[in-house]
């Protein structure tokens, strides 16, 4: 296929000249899946538009014709624009559109009636197109689909939603060629299956290799905590010398601190702002707009730029704290430099003494081009509950027909018909405790087919479709006439601890809370106070297996001269008096301190399943005797302090007996009940909106308690149980990695008897110091201990 002359004449007026990739994708028009890598600044989304432009400008082409299907609705926009220029430019007859939850009701009507021939979307709108009736319509003659940054989307429940889309896509418009677009794949092949049998990768020259290192800094990191705030004149120095520069953090709470202090340290007023997904949807606008215009020196942020939104002039990536991912880190970097065959420039800046190490890592890793991340599992019970759903609002289904249908999705290949029809069952009925409710009664069968029970149940079912569960949050205003400025949202469990007076930090500034009124936070401004600090809901990432099995691959040198020398000094202290951690064995080391008995585990296995750990040890040493009274974890290690000294830790890791523990400690915990509620919401069981209106967090929270406890009484085989049970197995408490922690050690336990704290095991101490520290006495109480703890532990 080849390019438009109108097409090929715009590219060389603009001194354009297509990259070897774009040209192959024209090549490979035809094929039925494509797989594109290309690095990031590559113009792999024009590589995927390039075909659909060629096809549409004969003008000929009624109605849709490319469906383009992004993560971000920050991303179509951004997409709009840029796909527009060449289109107006070439003056071709293309009428190009996004649709998302932004879309008004009167565009989005008109789109159903007369839809654009390239529309621009997400998952979630895209489910709610097909559950309309006129679904065939709309859709009758697609062509083509493009899925930008598939590997964020294969991470989660919206990419298994996409793929159960994409295969009823498939049956209204049977040849629809597939294409999906990525810069960051650790498993090309796994990616491809996900997109859909047959999928061919193409993989376009990846560019030269970023320029990243560890800034130096006239201090060290600190022992431990996670702000790096020892950094900030340095970071600044280097704003000062770069054009743009993106600050990323890996929590929105880290962000909102980070950005605070460097504010009161930017005696210079550089311009710098914040951008993460907690705050209004005014103030990251006015934040993107500044970028585009060049007005910003530095934007504080997380992962809401993580993807594909080219910002031109960014020259400098830092990542603040331990990247936790590899390939996380990778598609960082590539937001600085946004250009073909143009090195990223990137700085990592570790938080404390250990993230040096695990940085050091990362940098390795990066250079190596090994990408982490762990296999997929099979598609979720939950989201194909909602799809069947779905499919009943649109029209009558068979179940034979949907089956086979279903199970061309890759997420769901390997999905048995006993498995399928157990969906079909809840979703028609409930389950068996709930058949007796009318209000779960949804499905009946008319005519040999499946439909709706009720007709008006549709649009209900429309208003809760979707995989992404809204945290339990408020919204913040400052207070004034018109219902006051909007600033962002907080966590409903922080507001419920503020009192009037009390201050707290979001979009960088420090608010006064001055009360609650109709769910809305109101507050007004008051600077020069120490404020709280939200807690928001970004993710808590916890270090990749790969990652953390590169650490262990460190320690093991005989000398480390490409670390810091204060670094390489602490491992050395630690090998002579105690011994490193090594890669398939485990390191334990007791100690008394302080009145208490301290136990350490290096389990290496990440926050959630070292977290896990300590909560089944500690109710074992419970049963046995052992007097626990707590326990602290990180990526590295778990510390259980208590009153008796343990001398036989190996007893304490028996894998059956601790997945017995772990299988009675969940059941009736707030970790499985919180769970059930996220998978009831997605299968269609509770409802996250009614007639329009959102119930709060409280409210469904409260229902899907009920719910939970009714079905484990009555009914402990249903399939909603089944699949919370998998789902906080895989997820919350990451039973799997620890499982596989203890599978590799074996009985290989490294059992080391200590008169003191180890220097490894020193700065766990600092990690349990999370509580509120009152006023400049504390304050010294506190660093005095940690000052006499390193001194114990032989680090001053």
């Amino acid at each position: 296929m080849e390019l438009p002359a109108a097409l090929s004449e715009w590219f060389a007026a603009q001194g354009w000249a297509l990259h070897p990739h774009q040209l192959a994708m024209l090549e490979r028009a035809a094929d039925a899946s494509t797989l594109l890598i290309a690095p990031t600044g590559g113009g792999k989304t024009l590589a995927g538009f390039l075909p659909s432009l060629a096809e549409l400008a004969a003008g000929s082409h009624k109605g849709l014709h490319t469906l383009y299907i992004s993560p971000l609705k920050a991303l179509t926009a951004d997409i709009r624009r840029n796909l527009r220029r060449p289109v107006e430019g070439a003056g071709l007859p293309i009428r190009i559109e996004d649709r998302t939850g932004d879309t008004t009701y009167t565009q989005r009507r008109r789109q159903r009636a007369d839809p654009p021939h390239i529309l621009l979307t997400t998952p979630e709108s895209l489910a709610l197109l097909l559950s309309y009736e006129d679904a065939p319509r709309i859709f009758a003659g697609l062509s083509r689909v493009i899925v930008d940054e598939i590997h964020a989307l294969a991470e989660n429940k919206r990419g298994d939603q996409l793929m159960l889309q994409l295969a009823r896509l498939e049956t209204l418009a049977p040849g629809l060629r597939r294409v999906g677009l990525s810069a960051t794949v650790e498993d090309p092949p796994a990616l491809a299956a996900f997109l859909g049998a047959g999928t061919q990768v193409m993989q376009a020259d990846p560019g030269p290799d970023p320029d990243i290192s560890m800034l130096i800094t006239q201090q060290p990191p600190p022992w431990a905590g996670n702000g790096a705030h020892y950094a900030i004149p340095a970071i600044l120095d280097q704003v000062k010398f770069h054009k743009t520069t993106l600050i990323f953090h890996n929590t929105r709470a880290q962000a909102e601190i980070f950005f605070h202090r460097l504010w009161l340290l930017n005696t210079d007023d550089l311009p710098i702002g914040i951008h993460h997904g907690s705050l209004s949807r005014e103030q990251r606008d006015r934040v993107e707009q500044a970028m585009v215009d060049g007005r910003l020196r530095a934007i504080v942020c997380t992962g809401s730029l993580d993807l594909g939104i080219d910002w031109g002039d960014v020259d400098l990536v830092v990542q603040v704290g331990a990247p936790k991912n590899v390939k996380r880190l990778v598609q960082r970097i590539g937001r600085a430099n946004h250009r073909y065959n143009a090195p990223s420039k990137a700085l990592l800046v570790p938080a404390n003494r250990f993230e040096v190490v695990e940085c050091q890592a990362a940098l390795q890793a990066v250079k190596a081009h090994q990408l982490d991340g762990d296999p997929r599992g099979p598609g979720p019970l939950d989201v194909l509950c909602q799809h069947i759903l779905a499919t009943a609002c649109s029209a009558p289904f068979d179940a034979d027909a949907l089956y086979a249908e279903v199970i061309t999705a890759g997420p769901y290949a390997g999905l048995t018909r006993t498995d399928f029809d157990s969906c079909l069952d809840f979703v028609a009925t409930g389950g068996y405790a709930l058949r007796a409710y009318d209000k779960w009664q949804r499905l009946m069968i008319r005519d040999g087919k499946w439909s709706l029970r009720d007709p008006r149940a549709a649009a209900v079912i429309r208003q809760n479709l979707g995989t992404i569960i809204d945290t339990e949050t408020l919204k913040v205003r400052l207070k004034g006439r018109m219902g006051g400025t909007p600033l962002g949202e907080i966590e409903e469990s922080f507001a419920s601890t503020l009192t009037p007076g009390d201050t707290f930090l979001i979009g960088g500034q420090v608010v006064r809370y001055d009360g609650l009124r109709e769910m809305t936070v109101e507050v007004t401004r008051q600077p020069g106070r120490d404020p709280k600090v939200a807690v928001f809901s970004g993710t808590k990432f916890a270090t990749s297996t790969q990652l953390s099995e590169r650490i262990l691959q460190i320690f093991q040198q005989g000398e480390w001269p490409d670390l810091p020398s204060h670094t390489a000094h602490w491992l050395a202290l630690q090998r002579e008096v105690s011994q490193l951690p090594q890669p398939g064995r485990l390191l334990v080391e007791t100690f008394g301190y302080e009145a208490r008995q301290h136990l350490v585990l290096y389990g290496f296995a990440g926050r959630n399943a070292q977290q896990t750990l300590g909560l089944l040890l500690t109710k074992r040493m419970e049963d046995q005797g052992l007097h626990p009274l707590g326990f602290v974890a990180t990526d590295y290690a778990t510390m259980i302090w208590g009153l008796t000294e343990v001398r036989d830790p190996a007893a304490l890791l028996d894998r059956a007996s601790l997945r017995a523990d772990l299988e009675g400690w969940l059941g009736g915990n707030a970790v499985m009940k919180r769970t059930f509620r996220n998978v009831a919401i997605i299968a269609g069981l509770i409802e996250r909106s009614h007639q329009g209106r959102r119930k709060s967090g409280r409210q469904a929270t409260f229902s899907s308690d009920i719910l939970y406890d009714t079905l484990r009484k009555y009914d402990a085989g249903h399939l909603m149980l089944a699949i919370t049970k998998d789902a906080a197995m895989r997820g919350l408490v990451d039973f799997g990695r620890l499982e596989a922690m203890l599978q590799r050690i074996g009985d290989r336990v490294d059992h080391v008897r200590l008169e003191r704290p180890s220097p490894l095991a020193a700065p766990l101490f600092l990690e349990m110091g999370k509580v509120p520290v009152d006023g400049k006495g504390r304050e010294r109480l506190a660093e005095d201990a940690a000052v006499q703890l390193m001194r114990d532990a032989g680090l001053t």
